[in-house]
């Protein structure tokens, strides 16, 4: 659909702070350049890319983004997904598949509304949005890191989305949460970072890495075939319960605690 006013700026000021639009092991460079398209055109601006399976920079990206290809200066790929949000405070995994995990569940307007709160008065995004390969979706180690999924409740007969479609209609549910170019106001800045801030995934990630070696030394594992679940179940229970800085730094403290050797009497 025609219409871009091509002297005003691409990404204006007034846009408020948008998440972080990450894509797990996109196969098409065309597909990737449909969401770069579907992205700005909602105002949503940072790309992250999973192993990409045709490699990154991709020219047939580029010819699909339609005009968009300034999302692809500042792309940044990733080789695991746990790496591309290891700087987030709060991360949605979009599926339509059941999961054999406990997972809230947010529709697309009710995360829009939890990511507007979440970025008020803040300047780097803290929140993200997965989405999966184009065949297959996410795997369940994606969905695990994630605190929420997202689903867009679809004819149950034919729910079936395109990657770009799914981008769209993501972005598009966070833009009309808070549009900017309806005139929509935005809610106070508020300032500060306390011990009580969400904890970042790299900073769960690091506390996860802590608590399997430990488990690891002390058999916990007695089955090697059970350890992958075991370690996913671990790590979606941390990953879902929202930690703050101050919680990790307490379960820091706790496996201190129980490692250290006892002091003679």
């Amino acid at each position: 659909m025609a219409g871009t006013d091509t002297s005003l700026q691409q990404i204006p000021d007034n846009t408020p702070l948008p998440p972080v639009v990450i894509l797990v092991c996109p196969q098409l460079g065309e597909n990737i350049g449909m969401c770069a398209r579907a992205m700005l055109n909602c105002g949503v601006t940072e790309l992250r890319l999973v192993a990409p399976r045709d490699g990154w920079p991709n020219p047939d990206a580029e010819a699909s983004a339609s005009g968009a290809c300034i999302l692809f200066e500042t792309a940044k790929v990733y080789t695991t997904t746990a790496e591309a949000v290891a700087d987030l405070d709060f991360v949605l995994a979009t599926t339509a598949r059941d999961r054999d995990m406990v997972k809230g569940v947010m529709t697309a307007e009710e995360a829009a509304k939890e990511i507007h709160k979440r970025h008020t008065g803040i300047t780097t995004p803290s929140c993200g949005i997965l989405f999966g390969p184009e065949r297959s979706g996410l795997e369940n180690d994606d969905v695990a890191v994630a605190d929420m999924i997202l689903n867009i409740p679809l004819n149950p007969g034919f729910s079936s989305l395109n990657l770009a479609q799914a981008v769209l209609l993501t972005c598009y549910s966070w833009l009309s949460a808070q549009n900017p170019f309806s005139g929509t106001a935005f809610p106070p800045a508020q300032d500060g970072d306390t011990n009580e801030s969400p904890a970042s995934k790299g900073e769960i990630d690091n506390l996860m890495i802590r608590l399997e070696e430990e488990l690891e030394k002390r058999n916990f594992f007695r089955s090697p075939e059970q350890r992958p679940t075991l370690i996913r179940n671990i790590r979606n229970f941390f990953f879902r319960s929202g930690m703050s800085k101050q919680e990790t730094r307490t379960f820091h403290g706790m496996i201190s605690a129980l490692i250290e050797k006892r002091r003679p009497e």
